[in-house]
């Protein structure tokens, strides 16, 4: 596959366990990564994110902290094309949902932010979009994860690798089904 991917962290490094993405994604930059992958900490820079975005990625996998009612340090893989996988979801301006804030974008802010410019510009998203997350303990200011958060950011870089392995071409062939939620 000769396509480009991006794995994004995003999320609030001041807020506890909302700092998950961007631990996350600093551990995963240090192991060899496939050609074409480009790894990068967005933090709460969504508006950064929906524009890098635009220079054509065929994949995006998003990291951060996601709760869906599990144990803390839970790790979930989301197929956001998928229904059957669970969604990123919430209501956009258009719904009565909150007014566009860079600083505070959530991943379906970020994608419908992308679509927009998209449609503006001619440009083409990404093909394929996952999210990668874990189930935060605590969200509360404060620098520094919980430690079940902690003890999930390795078992979140192997799932990525081998995300990644798979996503693009790689010898890794798990079916998507056994990569989709580990504890």
């Amino acid at each position: 596959m000769n396509g480009r991917t991006l794995v994004a962290g995003i999320g609030n490094m001041f807020l506890g366990d909302d700092g998950f993405g961007g631990e996350a994604v600093r551990a995963l930059s240090a192991h060899p990564l496939p050609d074409g992958v480009e790894v990068t900490d967005f933090g709460v820079r969504g508006v950064h994110l929906a524009y890098q975005l635009l220079d054509g990625y065929d994949t995006l996998v998003l990291v951060d902290a996601t709760a869906r009612g599990g144990e803390p340090g839970t790790l979930y893989l989301i197929d956001v094309d998928d229904p059957g996988t669970g969604t990123v979801a919430g209501p956009g301006p258009e719904a009565g949902g909150a007014v566009l804030d860079g600083h505070h974008m959530s991943p379906d802010a970020v994608l419908a932010l992308l679509g927009t410019l998209c449609a503006g510009t001619g440009s083409r998203p990404p093909r394929r979009t996952y999210v990668v997350g874990c189930e935060p303990a605590c969200v509360e200011e404060g620098i520094g994860l919980s430690r079940p958060v902690a003890e999930a950011v390795p078992r979140a870089v192997g799932m990525l690798r081998d995300l990644l392995r798979d996503d693009t071409g790689g010898t890794d062939h798990r079916p998507l089904h056994e990569l989709r939620r580990s504890s």
